[in-house]
């Protein structure tokens, strides 16, 4: 099993690369994971509802049938970070295909997305930039593989 976060648009702002680049590199003690970066084009002039559509067209290119695939959105199920760590434990064990994670775009995600997903997580009630979140999911993969592996980054 392999590990792909789907990122909507670029990665903007050197400092969220720069996070990306040192968790990433943190993680591959533990396991191979891709970044996927979806190029999106202007959207000024679209209506939410085309843009979302769009995003999820080329989301579901990326996704194979057997696939998991889980968005990261305010509406998913909330897990303590000791939670999130026993369920990537679980999936580790029970998924044939990849694992996937998409931070989707400003307007959230559409409904065919919706309807394809197996599960969707929030990372907070909070609501943190399409750009951020990037980085704190990412750090939150790592925290999990830490607390499964017993080690001493996360302290509860």
């Amino acid at each position: 099993m392999k590990i792909k976060v789907i990122f909507v648009n670029k990665t903007a702002g050197s400092w969220v690369k720069e996070g990306l680049t040192e968790y990433k590199s943190r993680l591959k003690r533990y396991l191979a994971v891709d970044f996927i970066e979806l190029e999106m084009g202007s959207s000024t002039k679209r209506k939410e509802q085309e843009i979302m559509e769009d995003e999820s067209s080329k989301i579901l290119s990326n996704v194979k049938s057997i696939d998991h695939l889980v968005l990261l959105d305010e509406n998913g199920s909330v897990l303590s970070s000791e939670e999130f760590a026993k369920w990537m434990n679980k999936k580790f064990i029970s998924i044939q295909g990849d694992l996937i994670f998409v931070v989707g775009g400003a307007y959230g995600f559409h409904s065919d997305l919706k309807e394809r997903a197996n599960e969707q997580i929030s990372l907070s009630s909070m609501t943190f930039t399409h750009q951020m979140v990037r980085v704190i999911f990412v750090e939150q993969l790592y925290r999990a593989m830490t607390i499964l592996k017993n080690e001493p980054y996360h302290h509860s």
